[in-house]
C-alpha cells in the first residue's frame, strides 16, 4: 500500500509542477526518470548503463541495466558475450541491447538530493525553452505586463509566463515606474542566453507608436490606411506619414478621430508626446514641404544624386522650420530619408548673386571679356567654359545683343581656354607620373588624372583596383543624421555611372576581366535594383 501511495504521489507532483511551470507533463517525468536513473548509477557503479522508466498512467518505477551484445565482453557492467545474450534472447545480434532488470531501490539523503537537482534543472531548461517558443514569433507586438522590479534603472516586466526587460535607454525621458505598475512595450527583439531567454522591450521604438495608432485607428488595422514612416524624438515630440489606399478616406483625419479621441489616446500612452500626422507622398519635394509643417515653404531645391534638398522659408518662418534645438528639422530628415538645408530667402539670395559674380568673374578671366558680356553670360544659365565650348552655336547666338559672329568668337575663346588648361593639366599629370595608357579611357581627363596622380594612382592596375566610391564619394546615415566623405573627382562633374563605367574600361585593359563580363556585371545592379522596386 505504501507503495501505490508513493507512486501516486510522484504523478500527483508531476502534474503539479507540469502546472505550475506550464510545461508539458512528460517532460516533468522525463525529468524525473533523468534523476532516478543518475542516482542509480550511483549506486550500481557510475560505469553502468542504467535506464529509468515511468509508467504515466500508475506511476510505477521500473530499473533496468543495458548490456551490449559482443563478441567478447572486456566489461561485464556495461556487455555481454552473444553466447549468453542467446541464451536469454535467441533473437540477439550484435550490438543489440540486453535488459537486466534491477530491484528497486530507496534513495538515501545525497542521492535525494541529487535528484533533486537534476529535476530542477531540467525543468527549469524546459520552462526557458517554453518561454522562447512562445515569445519568439511575437517580436513586433505589444505586450502588456506588471513591473516587477527595477534595477539600476532598467524595469523587469513580468509576462504573465515570462520576464521582458526595458532598459533605460529604451524607456521615454522622465518616465518612472514602481512595483505592481501596469505598463504596455514593444517587444524588439527575443534572444536566447545561457541563462534563459531574454525578451527586450522598447518604449521608444518608433514601431511602438504604429502598433499603438494599429490599436486607435480601424483603418490602419484593416489596410486601408498605411503608415509610411515615422521619426520619434520620444518624450517630446514625434512624426508620422501616413498615405490612404481608398480616395474616399482622408489618412491624417482617420488618425486625428473625432475632436481628437483617436491622436489623444495614443499621445496619453506616450507621456504627453506631440505628434504631427503627415500626409505622405510619392513626390519627394512635396513630402518635404508637408513633414516641415507647420512651417511654411516657399521653395525646394533638389539634389537627387547626393539625397540632400534645399528648402527656402521666409525669414519669419526660419525658427519655425527648424524647431528647438533643430527638432523640426531632424525629425522631418528622419521621416523623408533627405538631408534638408533651411535657408531665409535673404540667404538664398545673398547665395544666387554670390553664384552670379562667381561665374560672372570666371567668364571674364577665361573669355577675356567685359563684365557685361560675362553677367549676360551668367544670367542666361550657363556655369562653366566647358558649356560654351561645346553647346549648339545657336544656343549662344540666340541671346539678345549676339550676332553669330560674337556667338563664334566666344565658343573659339572658350575653346582655346580648355585646350590651354588642358595642357596645363597634362605638363602636372607628367610631373607626377601618370601613366599615358590612362588617357585612353573613355572620360578622362587631364584634371582627372592629375587627382589620381595626387593621391597616388598612377597606373591602369591603380585605377582599375578602384571603386565607385573612391571617385565619387559616399555617404553613411547615422541617428538620422547623414555624414559625407568626398571622392578624388569630388570637385569635378563626374557621376556615379560614368566612374563604374571608367573603371570597367581600366579593369578589362588591365585584363582583369572580359568585356562580356565587364557587360554583365553593367547590368548586374540595374536587375537587382528592379528587383527591390517590385518588392517595395
Amino acid at each position: 500500500m505504501a507503495v501505490s501511495a508513493n507512486r501516486l504521489e510522484l504523478l500527483q507532483i508531476a502534474d503539479a509542477v507540469a502546472r505550475e511551470k506550464v510545461i508539458d507533463r512528460e517532460i516533468v517525468l522525463a525529468a524525473m526518470a533523468d534523476a532516478i536513473q543518475k542516482a542509480a548509477r550511483s549506486r550500481y557503479g557510475t560505469e553502468s548503463n542504467i535506464r529509468a522508466d515511468i509508467n504515466p498512467k500508475t506511476g510505477e518505477i521500473r530499473l533496468q541495466r543495458l548490456l551490449e551484445v559482443v563478441e567478447i565482453a572486456e566489461d561485464y557492467s556495461t556487455q555481454i558475450p552473444l553466447e549468453l545474450a542467446r541464451d536469454r534472447n535467441p533473437d540477439a545480434a550484435l550490438g543489440d541491447f540486453i535488459a537486466d532488470p534491477l530491484p528497486p531501490m530507496d534513495f538515501g539523503r545525497i542521492a535525494a538530493q541529487s535528484a533533486k537537482q537534476v529535476i530542477v534543472q531540467k525543468v527549469r531548461e524546459a520552462e526557458r525553452d517554453r518561454q522562447y517558443d512562445e515569445f519568439k514569433d511575437r517580436t513586433g507586438e505589444i505586450v502588456n505586463g506588471t513591473v516587477k522590479r527595477v534595477e539600476y534603472g532598467n524595469v523587469i516586466v513580468d509576462l504573465g509566463r515570462g520576464e521582458g526587460i526595458i532598459r533605460r535607454d529604451e524607456m521615454i525621458p522622465r518616465e518612472n515606474f514602481r512595483y505592481g505598475d501596469r505598463v504596455r512595450a514593444f517587444v524588439y527583439d527575443v534572444r536566447r542566453e545561457q541563462r534563459g531567454p531574454q525578451i527586450f522591450l522598447s518604449r521608444t521604438h518608433p514601431q511602438f507608436m504604429v502598433k499603438l495608432f494599429t490599436m486607435e485607428v480601424p483603418e490602419i488595422y484593416d489596410g486601408i490606411i498605411q503608415v509610411k514612416s515615422v521619426a520619434r524624438d520620444p518624450g517630446s515630440r514625434a512624426k508620422i506619414a501616413v498615405i490612404s489606399n481608398d480616395s474616399s478616406i482622408d489618412p491624417v483625419g482617420a488618425c486625428v478621430g473625432m475632436r481628437g479621441s483617436r491622436v489623444q489616446a495614443v499621445v496619453g500612452e506616450l507621456q504627453g508626446e506631440k505628434i504631427d500626422i503627415i500626409p505622405w507622398s510619392q513626390d519627394p519635394a512635396t513630402f518635404v514641404v508637408n513633414a516641415l509643417q507647420p512651417a511654411e515653404v516657399s521653395k525646394v531645391v533638389l539634389d537627387e544624386d547626393a539625397e540632400r534638398i534645399e528648402v527656402v522659408v521666409p525669414d519669419e518662418q526660419l525658427s519655425l522650420a527648424i524647431g528647438r534645438r533643430g527638432q523640426n528639422v531632424r525629425l522631418a530628415s528622419q521621416l523623408t530619408g533627405w538631408d534638408i538645408d533651411i535657408m531665409t530667402e535673404a540667404e538664398e539670395s545673398e547665395r544666387r548673386q554670390k553664384e552670379f559674380n562667381e561665374r560672372t568673374n570666371l567668364f571674364m578671366d577665361a573669355l577675356d571679356v567685359d563684365e557685361m558680356v560675362g553677367q549676360v553670360l551668367a544670367s542666361e544659365g550657363f556655369a562653366q567654359v566647358e558649356e560654351l565650348a561645346f553647346v549648339d552655336l545657336e544656343e549662344i547666338s540666340s541671346i539678345d545683343g549676339f550676332d553669330e559672329e560674337t556667338a563664334q568668337e566666344i565658343q573659339q575663346r572658350a575653346r582655346e581656354f580648355i585646350e590651354r588648361q588642358e595642357a596645363e593639366m597634362d605638363e602636372k599629370r607628367k610631373s607626377l607620373g601618370v601613366a599615358d595608357e590612362l588617357r585612353e579611357i573613355n572620360g578622362m581627363t587631364a584634371q582627372m588624372m592629375v587627382a589620381l596622380g595626387e593621391d597616388g594612382i598612377k597606373t591602369i592596375e591603380d585605377f582599375a583596383g578602384c571603386a565607385a566610391d573612391d571617385l565619387v564619394g559616399w555617404s553613411e546615415r547615422k541617428n538620422g543624421e547623414t555624414k559625407k566623405f568626398e571622392g578624388l573627382f569630388a570637385k569635378l562633374d563626374v557621376s556615379r555611372v560614368e566612374a563604374e563605367q571608367m573603371i570597367l574600361q581600366a579593369r578589362i585593359s588591365a585584363g582583369w576581366i572580359t568585356a562580356e563580363e565587364a557587360v554583365a556585371e553593367a547590368e548586374a545592379p540595374a536587375e537587382v535594383d528592379a528587383e527591390a522596386e517590385q518588392e517595395a
